[in-house]
């Protein structure tokens, strides 16, 4: 996509989705933060790449998963 090109509106929904996409980012690492008990700062979850966060929510997720299953406490 070539952003001279763009119209006023095509600008303004590629910016918009931009703040979504940032705001996402946001939410996921506030999330890993809270699930790793000060494990991982804010900050250090900011620098991770899309696959470091991918496998740490998948590590977050399999322990859910079996938390449940046992019937121990997870929170």
């Amino acid at each position: 996509m070539r952003l001279l090109t763009l119209t006023n509106d095509e600008i303004t929904e590629f910016l918009d989705d931009l703040e979504k996409e940032s705001k996402a980012l946001k939410e996921e690492a506030i999330k890993l933060c809270w699930f790793m008990r000060g494990g991982l700062s804010y900050d250090e979850s900011m620098y991770l790449s899309f696959d470091e966060r991918n496998i740490i929510a998948k590590l977050i997720k399999d322990n859910l998963e079996t938390t449940k299953k046992s019937g121990q406490p997870f929170f």
